[in-house]
């Protein structure tokens, strides 16, 4: 490429000047650019921001050069500029970025959402790398459960090693649909006592109680029990039930003294 140059004779100081720093810079560039342009190699573009370039999307580096990216089988191309570059297609597993493989699903599987692995279907168990079906005995039901056993019992039976046996449930008894303890529990009216259901004897002078501590009746107000039956409380002068109904205390300013009330000192 020619350059003109003018005589010096005609040109300013500035000009001078000019020539003397700028020149040998612009010379250099004339060099230094198309070097730049030599260093980028096919399929490769300029980096739409920051110095340099990058391989096009379909190509990855590989010493200084931009090579096509082989795609395996059962693979796709994700048209981006980092990765691998290919995906396996759903129902196959990349086997450490060399391809890809078959998902193989078991009788009693399926391929679950992500295509990588699989599930068993409802009524199968995994067993290492099968499912195996489950065996639910008779008056047992499937339930879904991540842990212990697949399947319960119906309601009246009780599990026994791989069965569903009939709950006994005793004369005047009712199944309570607990889950722990006795499977069962007496009407009301009725204690448990030896696997049965005992009609509870309420004595003169009493009522039915239910509470679980009691022994399935109480005394009035004013009785107090005494082995199987209620007695009568004998109140002292100055004295009254207490709060409970079933014991006495004495009046203010009177005090207990040989089963009676007698005045404080």
């Amino acid at each position: 490429m020619a350059i003109a140059v003018c005589p010096t004779s005609v040109l300013t100081g500035f000009q001078k000047i000019w020539i003397v720093f700028v020149g040998p810079i612009f010379a250099l560039l004339l060099f230094v650019v198309p070097t730049f342009a030599q260093t980028m190699p096919e399929n490769a573009s300029a980096k739409s921001y920051g110095d340099g370039w990058e391989c096009n999307i379909g190509y990855r580096l590989s010493d200084e050069d931009c090579v096509a990216i082989l795609i395996p089988e059962n693979a796709y191309e994700t048209n981006r500029s980092y990765g691998t570059g290919w995906e396996c297609l759903h129902g196959f597993l990349n086997t450490d970025d060399k391809g890809c493989i078959a998902v193989v699903v078991p009788d009693g599987g399926f391929l679950d959402h992500t295509g990588e692995r699989w599930r068993c279907r409802r009524g199968f168990m995994k067993t290492g790398e099968t499912c195996k079906e489950i065996a639910v005995p008779k008056n047992g039901y499937l339930i879904d459960s991540t842990y212990g056993s697949a399947w319960k019992c119906d309601r009246g039976f009780e599990k026994l090693n791989d069965g569903c046996t009939a709950i006994a449930v005793p004369l005047n008894g009712y199944l309570n649909g607990s889950n722990y303890g006795r499977p069962w529990s007496c009407q009301r009216g009725f204690y448990e006592q030896d696997g049965l259901c005992i009609a509870v004897v309420i004595p003169e002078f009493a009522y039915f109680d239910d509470a679980s501590y009691s022994e399935g009746w109480r005394c009035h107000r004013g009785y107090a029990a005494s082995g199987t039956g209620c007695e009568e409380i004998i109140i002292p002068t100055n004295g009254h039930l207490d709060r409970s109904g079933s014991r006495w205390e004495c009046n203010r300013n009177f005090q207990k003294s040989k089963g009676q009330c007698v005045l404080r000192n």
